[in-house]
């Protein structure tokens, strides 16, 4: 059974297992891109919470007392957030729970999550014809972000993974940071332009909803295609 918490806004965040698992892309997926590779073994010597489900406008809203995002939804996703924003988010939220812990992942920790355990294009495997069970997409989401937790979980019990909004990560973005990351706890260049985003979204190409796309964007963009999820460390240990 996994372990689970659940926070005063009603947040939901899934226990993710200490382990170690192998990063980037391959030549075999269409499209991979460099900046997948080289595939390198990361590892994460501690447990951590990740929330199982993007941050809704509900809970943005609970913190924020606003709500900017386009396709309007209690449950849908909360998007039309910079990266500059989702950090006053993060420190709201953290004062409202009594910590510190709260923050972003790093984008070893959001590929670790995805994957739950596999090694293959998706979490599923590699058939793209198996996406829509999983992610809203190109295919299936009408032009629109939809509810959170609608489709299939992967093995960790996290929603939406590859697909509804892309993710922010804690990263600055570096193209060719595999080829120096640390095995343990990576956490990305010390400083860069861009931010690092995960996952699919919407209006994404299944090949663009595999666990090893990388791609990046200015901390200050506000887009209907992005959204966060939150980790959060144990003990209090950001």
């Amino acid at each position: 059974m996994l372990d689970t918490m659940t926070n005063s806004i009603g947040m939901t965040l899934n226990l993710l297992p200490a382990g170690a698992f192998t990063m980037g892309g391959d030549w075999d997926a269409e499209q991979a891109d460099e900046n997948e590779l080289p595939k390198h073994e990361v590892n994460f010597e501690k447990p951590f919470y990740m929330g199982v489900v993007t941050v809704t406008q509900a809970q943005w809203q609970a913190i924020m007392d606003d709500n900017p995002s386009e396709f309007a939804g209690e449950n849908h996703p909360v998007e039309s957030v910079s990266h500059d924003d989702v950090a006053v988010f993060i420190k709201r939220l953290n004062a409202k729970e009594g910590t510190g812990a709260y923050r972003l992942p790093t984008e070893a920790e959001w590929e670790y999550g995805a994957r739950a355990g596999s090694n293959s294009t998706y979490c599923f495997g590699p058939e793209t014809v198996k996406l829509d069970q999983y992610a809203w997409f190109q295919n299936n989401s009408q032009g629109a972000t939809h509810p959170v937790g609608q489709l299939a979980p992967n093995a960790w019990g996290l929603y939406d993974m590859h697909g509804n909004v892309h993710e922010w990560c804690a990263d600055w973005y570096m193209r060719d940071y595999y080829a120096a990351s640390p095995s343990k706890h990576p956490t990305g260049p010390r400083k860069g332009v861009a931010r690092v985003l995960r996952g699919g979204d919407w209006g994404s190409e299944a090949w663009y909803c595999r666990c090893a796309i990388r791609s990046l964007s200015s901390p200050q963009r506000r887009s209907p295609r992005v959204g966060f999820r939150i980790v959060k460390g144990l003990d209090d240990q950001a």
